[in-house]
Formats: structure tokens, C-alpha cells, sequence
């Protein structure tokens, strides 16, 4: 009887171990998506857009901390076509990015699978399409990536958790867009703008009086930057792009091209429909749209005159901008404080210049760095270099610093160095307000 116990026992400790073994890897979540055109009237004109299964904006990705993302993109266009997850770290995973030259682009009825994990992410995202002005014509949407549960976030849980996809908008399909630039010129102005693709007072976002709400806000648009701010309330900033902020509140916020903010707010106003605003920033002629936000024991529908917000004042900007800052005692991914994240004396190894510009080139209107106006290779850059095909590339290809010189075409390459730490300085001459996207890097800004 002793030994049958013995090995009962000896059993329950294997199943347990099994068990515990099967349950070490993280999570999966598994997504088909067929991209299409399909009609579409966020300016009440009937435009071609591009859908993602029959939907604009695109479907919502919904993740959370470390989990494994299988993403089938199934390409049901005329052309070729690439999405882009914006923010998303793609830690030793760059050929999952989605652009020229990490991703070859998926062709006319074929399809291609990303395999993406949130490693040590949380926050607020979007997704969109990075080739032929295709984001023009929609294929974006929202990506969160929530806290694990054993993680403590830095604010009570909210009610409901909302996503604005904000952005500028042109009534021309994005082959048009694309054709004014081929010939010579610059986009025209904007003819509006969408707030989750509909425009003024086309979306509404239901609350109950009292209550606390997380609102998610990107910047979706081609051009231009946008002041948000919604009638009578007041914002709460909480998190911007992965990392929880100082809790400072706000009567508007500027979000510039490709920006995420998270806010939280609290339906403490009398009972009725307010107006929730988006605006453009630093143009002379000020476009405005609405969404509505719904007081669900409402008595009346939205009125008065929308809300003011700036509109030029670009030091006001800055003003704001300096005054996010980081929450040091907050959890981010990690249960360890966002703080303690001590990188030591950091020797920075080298310092890169980064000027914009805008020149003609054969005809056609382009944008350069450090004068060099970026051309793909016919082999994307990653495959170059991991199968070391000659001749697609050359490291140094594009200076580390302004030339002065006239701008020209070139598959440009800089050189980095593995866990390195490089100062990079942005430069802009233009007239017009410039945002880079420093894709899949961490970064501070201390200047």
C-alpha cells in the first residue's frame, strides 16, 4: 500500500510539472484579414477607400503585454501593399516592421503572415499602410497593448476604454495624391477632417454621468498636426506611447503626426451631449471636425459654439511639450518602477545630424535627408543583408550630417553600432512643421 501511494504521489508531481512547463510560453493571438476597396463617405463625397475585412478604420488589435501577435494579411488590391505597426518595438525582429525595405511587399492576391510579440510593451498604438500613399485611402486602426494583470497601473480601472483615430483627410483617391506629387507639387490643403472616419459629428462616444473614461487618441493623418480638446471637460494625461506620464491636466492637447495619447475623463458635467473637437495646427486656414460625447440620461443634444483651441502659436506647443514628463514611480510593463531603469553613465559613441528638405527631382516632388532622397532597392535591405547579396547597398551611403548640396536619389544606408548609443540632432529649414518616426528605437529627448 505504501509503494501504490508512493507512486500516485510520484505521479501528481509529473502532471503538476507538465503542467507548469506547457504553461511557460506567452500567449497567442491569431488574426486573418483580407484588405479591399470598398465605397466609402467620411466627407459625404463617395470615395474609394481601402478596407480591412469590409471595415474603416480597420479592426482593433487588442493585446496584452509579451503575447504573440500571428497576423495573416491577405492582399486583395491592384497593388502592391504593406501595413506598418507603428510604435511597436519588433525587438531582433525588424523584417516584421512593414516597410520598403525590411518587408518585400505583398503582391496582388497574395497574402503574408506577421509574426509580431509585444515584448515589454504596454500602451497606446496605431497600425497603417506604408506604401503609395495607400494610408490616403484608410487601412489603419487601433493597437493597444494592455498590462498584464499582475502589473500595477498607475489609475483605477476606467468605465470603458475608447480609441480616436484623428487624422487630416483628402476627398482625392490616393493614386491622385500620388500623381500631384509625381508631377511637381506639393499635396494640396486638406479638404477636412475624420475623427474614426467619419466626419463632423459623425461618431459618438456614450458615458455615464459620474463616471471616469480612457480615451486613446492617434493622429492618423497625412499633413497635419491637431489640437483635441472636448467641450467642458477636462483631460487627464496618463500615458503617451508605452509610458506613463505625469498625471497633469489639460484643457486641450496638440497630438502631432503619428502620436498616441491617453487620457482619462470624467463625465462631471450636467446632463447633455458635448461636442468633442479636432483641429488643425500652425495653418492659415483653421478645418475643425466633431464627435459627439453622449451623456447616456442626456436631456439635449449637443449646442453653443465649439469650444477654442490654438491654432498658429507654435511656442505654446513647445510649452506643452515640455511639460510631459515621464512618471517615475509608475509600473510600466515591468512591476519595477519606470524610474529604476538606471542605464549608468551613457557614453554616447557618436552624433548623427538629421536635416530635412524638400527639391524636384526628375520632374517629381521629393523629400531628403541630409540631401538624400531615399529610393528602394529591388531586394529589400534585410534580406541583402542577411543572405549578404552585394551590390543592393552600401553602408555610409548617406552623410551623418547636412551637405548643403542639392538633394539626388539614393538607397541610402547608415551604419549603427549594436548597443550603441547615438545623439541624433534633427534640423528642419522648411517652413512647415516636420515628425519623425524613429521606427522600433526607445528614445529620449534632452534638447
Amino acid at each position: 500500500m505504501g509503494d501504490y501511494r508512493g507512486v500516485r504521489v510520484s505521479c501528481f508531481m509529473l502532471v503538476m510539472l507538465l503542467v507548469s512547463c506547457t504553461n511557460g510560453e506567452d500567449a497567442y493571438r491569431f488574426f486573418t484579414w483580407n484588405v479591399t476597396y470598398g465605397d466609402i463617405y467620411p466627407l459625404g463625397v463617395k470615395q474609394q477607400g481601402i478596407l480591412i475585412n469590409g471595415q474603416f478604420p480597420g479592426p482593433q488589435i487588442e493585446s496584452v503585454t509579451n503575447e504573440n501577435l500571428i497576423i495573416n494579411v491577405f492582399n486583395s488590391l491592384d497593388q502592391p501593399f504593406l501595413i506598418s505597426w507603428n510604435g511597436v518595438q519588433q525587438r531582433r525582429n525588424s523584417w516584421q516592421d512593414g516597410v520598403y525595405g525590411t518587408n518585400c511587399p505583398i503582391p496582388p492576391g497574395g497574402n503574408f503572415t506577421y509574426t509580431l510579440q509585444v515584448k515589454d510593451q504596454i500602451g497606446s498604438y496605431f497600425y497603417f499602410p506604408s506604401l503609395a500613399l495607400h494610408k490616403a485611402a484608410g487601412g489603419y486602426g487601433g493597437f493597444r497593448i494592455l498590462s498584464r494583470s499582475v502589473i500595477p497601473v498607475p489609475f483605477p480601472p476606467p468605465a470603458a476604454d475608447y480609441t480616436i483615430l484623428a487624422g487630416d483627410w483628402y476627398k482625392k483617391n490616393h493614386t491622385d495624391l500620388k500623381a500631384i506629387l509625381d508631377s511637381g507639387s506639393d499635396l494640396p490643403f486638406p479638404d477636412g477632417l475624420l475623427i474614426n472616419g467619419r466626419g463632423a459629428n459623425g461618431y459618438t462616444f456614450t458615458v455615464d454621468q459620474g463616471k471616469t473614461y480612457r480615451f486613446r487618441i492617434s493622429n492618423v493623418g497625412l499633413t497635419t498636426s491637431i489640437n483635441f480638446r472636448i467641450q467642458g471637460h477636462k483631460l487627464l494625461l496618463v500615458e503617451v506611447e508605452g509610458t506613463h506620464t505625469l498625471q497633469n491636466t489639460y484643457d486641450s492637447l496638440d497630438i502631432h503626426l503619428g502620436q498616441s495619447y491617453s487620457v482619462l475623463v470624467t463625465a462631471d458635467q450636467p446632463a447633455q451631449d458635448y461636442y468633442i473637437v479636432a483641429s488643425t495646427r500652425f495653418t492659415s486656414q483653421v478645418l475643425a471636425t466633431t464627435a459627439v460625447l453622449h451623456y447616456s440620461n442626456s436631456a439635449g443634444t449637443v449646442s453653443g459654439p465649439l469650444p477654442g483651441g490654438p491654432t498658429t502659436q507654435i511656442d505654446w506647443s513647445l510649452e506643452q511639450a515640455r511639460s510631459i514628463r515621464r512618471n517615475l514611480t509608475a509600473s510600466g510593463p515591468r512591476p519595477n518602477p519606470q524610474g529604476s531603469y538606471h542605464y549608468g553613465l551613457i557614453n554616447t559613441t557618436r552624433t548623427i545630424r538629421l536635416a530635412s528638405s524638400a527639391s524636384i527631382i526628375n520632374g517629381k516632388q521629393r523629400y531628403a535627408v541630409n540631401s538624400v532622397s531615399f529610393i528602394p532597392a529591388d531586394t529589400p535591405l534585410k534580406l541583402a543583408d542577411y543572405f549578404n547579396i552585394s551590390g543592393v547597398f552600401s553602408l555610409g551611403s548617406i552623410p551623418v550630417g547636412p551637405t548643403g548640396g542639392g538633394a539626388y536619389l539614393q538607397t541610402s544606408v547608415m551604419a549603427a553600432d549594436f548597443r550603441g548609443y547615438t545623439e541624433i540632432v534633427f534640423e528642419n529649414p522648411e517652413d512647415t512643421l516636420q515628425s519623425w518616426h524613429i521606427d522600433g528605437h526607445n528614445f529620449f529627448v534632452v534638447g
